[in-house]
């Protein structure tokens, strides 16, 4: 279970960071956020989705990092199977919390638990006079493009739902042994809409950059036959024949609902 405490000199004088960390703390886990300034470098190797928080109307942005809760088919005891680490997990055990000292002001804080904490490593996080070390400047410095990053993105989903471009998908899957899965609950951006897009809002969009990430994310949809790949290549003995995602039909939902 995760300590995330937020980081003050008065208490954490003596914490220490791990020179060397591994992706350990993600290696159960199948989704992972990711930002919109990312998208481009995460499509290269991640199915890139957007998920709804249940019980609310958030949506939130993903990378697919396996094909059932509790798998992560990128990780391995030693190393990361893809070139780009999305942000959210790369900066463990670090994260953005409130501070509860300044009311809605966000904060850096730590996995007081992560085995890459203790007074036995080798990264200070303040010195002798209680200064933030320049290692620690660091942290705050990517946690602040993280803060920004995410900010970014909350407005790229709104421009996706002021515009109508969302297409619900669901995954279907089939197995060597015959059997069948079907993942649902899964966004991408609607192709059709975008082309259907009016000249004056191409314009906008061009301008204002917005064509990169959503070009980018309806590129990495292809990424789910890595994730195929990766299971096939794996000791899992659920091995799949074929995969795609599919377009959540009205009728479809209709039928659902009766």
């Amino acid at each position: 279970m995760a300590n995330i405490t937020p980081i003050k000199k008065e208490t954490h004088q003596n914490i220490k960071i791990a020179a060397k960390r591994d992706l350990s703390n993600v290696s159960n886990q199948h989704i992972a956020p990711i930002t919109a300034p990312e998208y481009s470098q995460a499509a290269t190797s991640y199915p890139i989705v957007l998920v709804k928080d249940q019980g609310t109307e958030r949506y939130r942005s993903v990378v697919m990092l396996g094909l059932e809760a509790g798998e992560n088919l990128y990780h391995k005891e030693d190393s990361w199977n893809a070139v780009y680490v999305p942000q959210s997990i790369s900066m463990a055990p670090f994260s953005l919390g409130l501070d509860p000292e300044k009311e809605k002001t966000l904060t850096a804080c730590v996995d007081l638990d992560s085995k890459f904490v203790g007074e036995d490593k080798e990264h200070e996080l303040f010195d002798a006079e209680g200064k933030d070390t320049e290692f620690f400047q660091g942290v705050q410095d990517s946690l602040g493009r993280l803060y920004d990053n995410e900010v970014m993105n909350e407005k790229f989903i709104k421009e996706l739902l002021d515009n109508d471009l969302l297409l619900e998908l669901e995954l279907n899957i089939t197995f060597a042994s015959g059997e069948s899965k079907k993942l649902v609950g899964l966004y991408n951006i609607d192709d059709k809409k975008v082309q259907e897009l009016s000249d004056d809002k191409v314009l906008d969009f061009h301008k204002r950059g917005l064509f990169v990430p959503i070009y980018a994310m309806l590129g990495s949809i292809g990424q789910i036959n890595r994730l195929a790949q990766l299971r096939n290549q794996s000791e899992s003995t659920a091995k799949v024949n074929a995969i795609r995602f599919s377009p959540v039909t009205a009728a479809a939902e209709t039928a659902a609902e009766k």
